[in-house]
Formats: C-alpha cells, sequence, structure tokens
C-alpha cells in the first residue's frame, strides 16, 4: 500500500494510542465495591483531572475528594475538587496540593475507602520535603533531576527519599482500604513508579538513593545528604501490615497504546513493528539506533520488509548541554533522528502521549528526509540546534512541531517510523 500522506497516517496512529489509554475503560473495569462508610477520592498527574471526571461518570454513590493536575489541565468535575500546580517544575500551589491529600484522608476508619487516581506526572505535582528541607530545596532536585539524564526510575527513587509523601507514604496515612487506579508512563510498568508511587511503596532504600547521587554526580545540599543518611528517609515497607487490604491497577498503558496503533496500521495495510514499549536512554543515541534500523529496512529490507511502521514507547532522557534551548525529549529524538535519516526516505513522529513535549505547547514533532535540508535553507543550522537542545526552535521554524493541546492521559513516549 502507499500511504499518500504520511503525517496524517502517523497522526492518526498516534491518536490511535491515545485513545486506548483512555482512563475511563480502565477504571469501569477495575470499579471496586462501595463501602459502608465514606468514599474520598485522591490524585495527582497530568490526567487526573479526566480520571476524576471519569469516575465521576461511574461511581453510583456518594463521594468527595480532591485531584491536583497541571496548569490548563484541569476539568469540569461535579464532586472531585481539581487543584492545578506546576510542572515540571514544583511550585506552592503543588505543595498546598499535597497537605490536602493528606488531610483528606488522614481521619478516615476502616470501614472508609480511599480511591487513588495516579498517572505521570505527580512527582512535581506533589512537593513535600521532609522537616529540615524547603520547597526551593525540592525545586532544585527536580531541577537537577531532569539536567541528569537520569532515567525516570532513578528519578523516582530519588524523589521518594526525600519526601513525606511519596513511597507509599500518603496510603501509610489512612486506615482506610486504598485502591490505586493507575495510568503508567513508566517502561516496565512498575506502579511504585509511576508520580514516584504516592499510594504504592516499594523496595529500594534510602541507599539506592545515595548510589544515584554518587552515579550522576548530584549536587544537593547538605541537608538533603544528611536526611538520605538518616532512617528518617526509609520509605515504609510494601510488607508492612498497613498496606495489607490496599490494592492497585494499571488501568491504561504503553504496552496496549502501541498494540492499538498497530492495529490501525495493519488495517491500512502497512505492516507493524513494536521494538518495545519501555525503552530509556539518552533521547539522542536511541533516535540514532531507530534511524539505523529504518536505513538498514529502506536499503537492504532487513530486519523487517518494508513497507513497514515501526512504533516504540518508554521514557527517554536529555543531559542539558547549554542553557536556554526549548523542547523535550521527543522534539530532541526527531531533531537527532532527522540528521541521520537526512535524504531518506523515511517518515517519522515523536511526541508524548500526554499532548506535552518538556515545558513547551506541542507534543512532539515530524521529521523526515527532508527535514535537515529544509532547516539549512531557513538558515537553521541542525547540528547546532541539537547541541544547544533547542529542537522547540528547529521543528517551529519549519513548521513541523506537533500540537495536540493536552490529552487527559499519560502513557509517555509514542514513536512512529514509516518505511517505503
Amino acid at each position: 500500500m502507499i500511504v499518500s500522506s504520511p503525517r496524517s497516517f502517523l497522526t492518526s496512529l498516534f491518536h490511535a494510542a491515545v485513545r486506548a489509554a483512555d482512563p475511563l475503560t480502565g477504571i469501569k473495569a477495575h470499579l471496586p465495591a462501595r463501602p459502608r462508610g465514606r468514599t474520598v477520592v485522591i490524585g495527582a498527574g497530568k490526567g487526573a483531572a479526566q480520571m476524576a471526571r471519569a469516575l465521576e461518570s461511574v461511581w453510583d454513590g456518594p463521594l468527595d475528594g480532591v485531584v491536583v493536575t497541571r496548569y490548563g489541565y484541569g476539568c469540569e468535575t461535579q464532586k472531585i475538587e481539581i487543584i492545578e500546580a506546576a510542572h515540571p517544575v514544583p511550585d506552592a500551589a503543588g505543595l498546598a496540593a499535597s497537605r490536602r491529600l493528606t488531610e483528606a484522608v488522614k481521619d478516615l476508619t476502616r470501614n472508609d475507602l480511599v480511591i487513588a487516581l495516579i498517572c505521570g506526572g505527580g512527582s512535581a505535582l506533589l512537593p513535600a520535603p521532609p522537616e529540615g528541607l524547603t520547597l526551593d530545596n525540592e525545586i532544585a532536585l527536580n531541577e537537577m533531576l531532569l539536567a541528569s539524564g537520569a532515567p525516570i526510575s532513578a528519578m523516582n527513587v530519588m524523589r521518594k527519599h526525600l519526601s513525606t509523601i511519596k513511597g507509599g507514604r500518603l496510603a501509610a496515612a489512612t486506615k482506610a482500604r486504598v485502591v490505586s487506579l493507575i495510568v503508567s508512563d513508566i517502561p516496565g510498568d512498575n506502579p511504585a513508579h509511576v508520580a514516584s508511587g504516592p499510594t504504592v511503596a516499594d523496595g529500594s532504600t534510602r541507599y539506592d538513593a545515595i548510589e544515584i547521587v554518587r552515579q550522576y554526580g548530584l549536587k544537593l545540599p547538605q541537608a538533603a545528604l544528611a536526611h538520605l543518611a538518616s532512617p528518617k528517609a526509609d520509605a515504609p515497607d510494601p510488607d508492612a501490615p498497613v498496606f495489607a487490604t490496599h490494592t492497585h491497577h494499571i488501568i491504561a498503558s504503553a504496552g496496549v497504546s502501541l498494540e492499538a496503533a498497530a492495529q490501525l496500521a495493519k488495517s491500512n495495510g502497512i505492516s507493524p513493528v513494536i521494538l518495545s514499549d519501555s525503552i530509556e536512554g539518552e533521547s539522542r543515541d536511541v533516535a540514532l539506533v531507530h534511524a539505523a534500523i529504518a536505513r538498514e529496512v529502506l536499503g537492504r529490507n532487513r530486519p523487517f520488509e518494508k513497507p513497514v511502521v515501526i512504533l516504540s514507547g518508554g521514557e527517554t532522557t536529555v543531559t542539558l548541554r547549554a542553557k536556554g534551548g526549548k523542547g523535550g525529549r521527543n522534539g530532541e529524538f526527531a531533531l537527532a533522528a532527522a540528521l541521520a535519516i537526512d535524504g531518506h526516505g523515511i517518515h517519522l513522529l515523536a511526541a508524548d502521549t500526554d499532548g506535552i513535549d518538556g515545558s513547551q505547547d506541542n507534543a512532539g514533532a515530524f521529521a523526515d528526509g527532508t527535514t535537515v535540508r529544509r532547516l539549512r535553507e531557513s538558515g537553521l543550522d541542525p547540528r547546532r540546534l541539537l547541541d544547544g537542545n533547542d529542537s522547540y526552535s528547529a521543528f517551529r521554524a519549519i513548521g513541523d512541531l506537533f500540537e495536540t493541546g493536552p490529552t487527559g492521559t499519560n502513557v509517555n513516549d509514542f514513536r512512529a517510523i514509516l518505511i517505503g
């Protein structure tokens, strides 16, 4: 089959992936039984408001609660309060939201039920520094982690050992039964890593956090280092009795979304290949590997026969090499890939399923074999832009930004490469 508009085709695959991550479907499938007492809803993440609205539409009984989402990501709800705060760097509104969520659950009884709506972005939206540390310290930590190139799993180990709400601590603050409904943006779908696990404990330790400090050369303030050296940093043990009646469910994930995109490609006569839903690593390095596979397919019809669309997900990282650049990990992937497929008949889309790549207003970007030529014709040096972590400026200049607005869900990176 010949695809008449590669961009329209790639866009349709992205939207199929996002539809498959609609939280309403997963919430319906994992709706807990009504309790004898109260039902209180808490939540955090870039899709938490939409999750709250979906829950309200199917819950048969009284409920109330509060969730926090990113500025501009709220939506209208009837009973559950929506708070907006900053992401990816925390602010005072997030600090207040952390207190509100803790207050909402702390006086509940064993007859009550807490439904926790958790998705990606919750780590930054729930700042809660321990005694001796400040919000400014937590802001500095997030900025350091975002610039370090550390994978999301390492970032979240750090966050949960320098917090009073993450690492299962929010769930441990209540006597009520807690049911966590989780939209996973984490490679491997470890529920304790999504939003740094405010309601799901894991087995990582403060010694793991100390090793991450060493490995990535993090310049933490002395108060943070002292906290990590103290038993006060220990997160709750997942086998602790307080978690005995708690349950959690992954209601949407990258794997399900990639399968949906693959099915749509197949129905359009294009063979799909899913490389992985759990790819991590430096964005530009991951791009070079994807580009090499694409060139091999185009030139030698191996390891896959063309026409084919290669799909992958996960969460790559960007190590900042310069100040002042704009763009996120998907833009960085697309720009690095563009340099590697220059002059070839290859088209790709790299985007974040939540609709925002990094801190800008685009989900990601398109790239193809003409991207580098068009950038140079516009008077821009694509290599210099990549070295300056300025993919947003590159793709904005040639009209290749991919803009969707907030999608209401978040299963992380989506990459689709069309060959032949």
